[in-house]
């Protein structure tokens, strides 16, 4: 076949990909928008932004009926948007997603503008009063689920966020990141807990709870407000004027934790070292712990700060994973969120492959994205009873939809920020 007629054969069968998924995103937000509200109970919060997300994804394509589709959504999701626990975290059931879905569901509705604005405002103004603890903290201290970081990272998403906005929650994760072992990350909540007490005492790894994701706040406060601004006084008066060296401290002590496992990836387990690397292969490796979302955040991090050794060093860490990534080990879980969302399934490891391809041009990631994407539109049956069973962005069938519209086919990137991603 001459090279033309192919290239024209891959285009108009991307294009009829991106349409069958705008259409089965456009059935998926029908069917939310007309499921009776007490119906959603145990799905997902209200105030979780993956509908008005991937609504701005799908509307902007530019279709009239799948257009309708997505304005009915975010208007249904505006009526109940706030409702739920109330916290001032990204996920569950947080402010800041409030803040995301309205934000970007502003793109859909216009009206929705002053009401994000009023909500950052009330997030900025609120967040002294907060009293997020400086030792022996908890996932609210710090995290990218309920805690700042993920805040910070909702303040970056759609827009450009200002230095007065930012500054509180740059200033708190620049004070725990203030000496060489992090020591102010180490929990000490969780004694007894049932799920946690494996964490109690130690320092997390991972992008949702532990240091990478406070690292991508950390980056996305240097990109916004250069490696040195000014410093909040009444939130830190003896504390440097130094996001930079808190970035770098915070990477470097990620550096340390890793280890090669028994499958030869370059990797992290879910808490710091506490005495020689475990032995065997490391099955989670997803966006919220192991190679993908840690070495992302390393590699984000170097990129920011001009460190090119260490951004190859995060690039070739991804390498290790992304030659010998096996969906069928690395995959597990009983239910589909497990195999396909965005927190422990594949797509959120094909938009961290998505990402290093764009920002680090890695061949590796490159190939892998285009693995996972062939894997999960192989899967739309399984998307679509997801989509059933709840449209959250990080464990419902909202996420890998953004997902294989933007790494795909080109959609709007708008929304990562709130991953820790670009």
């Amino acid at each position: 076949m001459p090279q033309h007629t192919e290239s024209t054969k891959n285009t108009a069968d991307t294009e009829d990909t991106g349409t069958a998924l705008t259409g089965l995103a456009a059935r998926l937000l029908d069917a939310w928008s007309a499921r009776p509200r007490e119906g959603l109970a145990g799905a997902e919060p209200p105030s979780d932004p993956g509908v008005p997300v991937l609504a701005s994804l799908v509307h902007a394509a530019g279709e009239p009926e799948t257009e309708r589709s997505a304005a009915r959504a975010v208007a249904v999701w505006a009526r109940t948007a706030g409702r739920g626990p109330g916290h001032c975290g990204l996920y569950d059931g947080g402010l800041a997603g409030t803040l995301v879905g309205l934000q970007l569901g502003a793109r859909v509705h216009p009206a929705l503008n002053p009401v994000a604005d009023r909500l950052r405002d009330h997030l900025v103004r609120t967040a002294p009063a907060l009293g997020w603890r400086r030792e022996q903290v908890a996932f609210p201290d710090y995290d990218l689920i309920v805690g700042p970081s993920g805040t910070l990272l909702a303040l970056s998403t759609g827009t450009r966020p200002t230095p007065a906005e930012l500054g509180p929650f740059a200033d708190h994760l620049t004070l725990l990141c203030d000496t060489d072992e992090l020591p102010r990350l180490r929990t000490g909540q969780y004694a007894g807990h049932p799920h946690l007490g494996w964490l109690d005492g130690r320092i997390n790894t991972g992008m949702g709870h532990g240091t990478a994701g406070v690292v991508t706040a950390l980056t996305a406060a240097v990109r916004h407000l250069g490696p040195h601004p000014d410093l909040t006084p009444d939130l830190a008066p003896d504390l440097a004027p130094a996001l930079a060296p808190a970035l770098r401290r915070a990477t470097r002590w990620l550096m340390r934790q890793s280890f090669d496992d028994a499958r030869s990836i370059h990797t992290w387990d879910g808490a710091g070292l506490d005495g020689p690397p475990p032995t065997g292969p490391r099955a989670r490796q997803a966006w919220c712990y192991g190679t993908p979302g840690v070495s992302w955040a390393l590699w984000d991090a170097a990129d920011a700060l001009g460190d090119r050794e260490a951004a190859a060093w995060a690039a070739a860490a991804f390498t290790t994973l992304a030659e010998r990534y096996d969906e069928r080990f690395h995959l597990f879980g009983d239910r589909p969120a497990d195999l396909l969302a965005l927190c422990h399934g594949a797509s959120g490891v094909l938009v961290v492959a998505d990402a290093f391809a764009r920002h680090a041009g890695l061949p590796a990631a490159a190939t892998l994205k285009a693995r996972l994407l062939a894997h999960l539109r192989a899967r739309l049956p399984e998307l679509e009873a997801l989509g059933a069973e709840g449209m959250g962005l990080l464990g419902g069938a909202a996420g890998p939809l953004c997902a294989l519209l933007t790494a795909g086919h080109g959609a709007s990137r708008a929304w990562l920020p709130c991953l820790g991603l670009r």
